[in-house]
């Protein structure tokens, strides 16, 4: 009994470090948002994470702002970013298979969707 006790103890512990391992979302990851009119704003986002914290910065053309709020469950994220005085919404999940982020968007009530890859340096 104790054997398996022991056995199903060490598996989960090794579970959760190759999940951990392949669930990095840290690092710079770039993208590009489509509005409804057609323009496209190149997209960086520089992620940090301490536990289930998320934090780092979030650039576009206007300039760089923190993230605030930032939560991490597994492979789910959000977090929040301020954008002329308005906070701006983020929700979305890492695909460590594709090493991409798929991420929403909710401006002022205006959804949008993008796919983050992580960026080259």
């Amino acid at each position: 009994m104790k054997t398996k006790l022991f056995i199903t103890a060490v598996l989960l512990c090794c579970f959760t470090a190759v999940f951990a391992f392949f669930a990095d979302v840290n690092g710079k990851w770039s993208g590009t948002l489509s509005t409804p009119d057609g323009n496209q704003f190149p997209l960086t986002y520089t992620f940090k994470t301490d536990n289930d914290i998320l934090t780092g910065t979030a650039e576009n053309p206007q300039g760089t702002v923190g993230i605030t709020d930032g939560k991490i469950k597994g492979d789910s994220l959000s977090f929040n970013v301020e954008a002329n005085g308005t906070k701006v919404g983020h929700s979305g999940k890492y695909f460590s298979a594709g090493d991409s982020v798929s991420l929403n968007i909710d401006f002022n009530g205006m959804k949008f969707h993008t796919t983050l890859k992580r960026a080259v340096n």
